[in-house]
């Protein structure tokens, strides 16, 4: 049992919502029961699947995400400053749905205004303490500060209370994920994964080229991004591991982007100073594991080998073929496994059965113990 996230077996955090809390969610918004009395009903939705994640092998701990809507509105419009719009559901030709990217707008100075994720984070803890179980590790995850940029770019942001974006801009943002990491800290957390689109929309031409009709050059995005990143991690509290998610978009067992690695490798494997890199390889949308020869020394790669978007489940030996290429490009002890992303990154979940989502985390338990020996 290794005591250092990312583990072996790991996950990016979100479950499908049970059925209680989807109606509970639903009485909230029509007026019929309190904020107080939602909260209850996702504290005890939170305690299950706390137990769910311990009793399928996992040691890194997530609330499920049950107290958002959102993977990140939910914590983006509460940061000072930023305004954000619902996304909206989008109808494909094929009958598929989509979820348009929602407007996010920095309408003033940025800055940490309240303790966002506290709260949870200490129901988390507790929870996970009450079973008293060794090696249980909470993990908080929370969105990557670059969707303040990418989604609308220069013009998303004030050009009154930023007239120049750098460095004010990326010095503010970066401060008020560092003060919600140490109020996290303070608290006892020592493992946050941060959920990023938007590098992994930089790997797809039509997300690139709506970079460039924006105004942004989708080669340099990527390195500006990493030293964004890095103004984070100069802050981050001493002994907490900080790792980053790259989602390719997961509504409703739907994507968003395609393409290899490569556009964003350099800049993400080699100049972000993270401690791990949690990356989608589902299927062939990712391309090939070449990317991975840009991984530093002291990093970790966590391969999303599994598939949260559908219920058929992978071979155990083709996951071990899979894990031996990519270690032809990074070393085997850096690596870890994963399902691609989450079960529910919003409210609404992929389609796929609950009881597919044990199997899948117990078929990454199982795979990485053989594998390293260890999970």
């Amino acid at each position: 049992m290794s005591l250092n996230p990312p583990f072996r077996a790991d996950h990016v955090g979100s479950f499908l919502r049970p059925a209680y809390l989807l109606q509970a969610r639903e009485q909230k918004a029509k007026g019929e029961i309190t904020a107080a009395q939602l909260r209850e009903v996702e504290d005890r939705a939170i305690t299950e699947i706390v137990k769910f994640q311990a009793d399928v092998g996992l040691q890194s701990i997530t609330d499920g995400e049950f107290r958002r809507t959102y993977f990140h509105i939910d914590f983006l419009e509460q940061l000072g400053g930023v305004k954000t719009d619902i996304p909206v559901t989008i109808r494909k030709p094929d009958g598929t749905e989509e979820l348009a990217p929602p407007v996010i707008r920095v309408i003033d100075k940025v800055r940490h205004a309240k303790n966002i994720q506290l709260a949870d984070f200490q129901y988390l803890q507790a929870q996970v303490k009450a079973l008293g179980l060794p090696g249980l590790m909470p993990k908080v995850t929370i969105p990557s500060p670059t969707m303040l940029h990418f989604r609308g770019g220069r013009a998303g942001i004030s050009k009154e209370a930023y007239p120049e974006l750098d460095p004010v801009f990326y010095d503010d943002v970066a401060q008020a994920y560092a003060d919600e990491l140490q109020s996290l800290a303070d608290a006892g957390c020592t493992y946050v994964q941060m959920d990023d689109t938007n590098m992994a929309y930089l790997c797809d031409e039509k997300m690139r080229e709506a970079a460039r009709q924006r105004g942004d050059d989708p080669n340099e995005l990527p390195h500006r991004y990493a030293s964004f990143i890095n103004k984070v991690v100069d802050k981050k509290p001493k002994g907490m591991t900080l790792a980053m998610h790259l989602c390719r978009g997961n509504f409703k067992s739907t994507h968003a982007a395609a393409g290899n690695y490569e556009p964003v490798a350099e800049a993400l494997l080699s100049e972000m100073r993270l401690d791990a890199f949690f990356l989608e390889y589902d299927d062939d949308r990712s391309g090939d594991f070449r990317p991975l020869r840009y991984l530093s020394k002291g990093k970790t790669v966590v391969l999303g080998l599994v598939t949260t978007k559908f219920g058929q489940l992978e071979s155990k030996d083709d996951l071990k073929r899979r894990i031996d290429e990519a270690a032809k490009y990074a070393p085997l002890e850096q690596l870890c496994l994963s399902p691609q992303c989450g079960f529910s990154s919003t409210v609404h979940g992929n389609n796929i059965a609950v009881e597919d989502q044990r199997k899948k985390l117990a078929l990454v338990v199982e795979t990485a113990r053989e594998v390293w020996g260890s999970v």
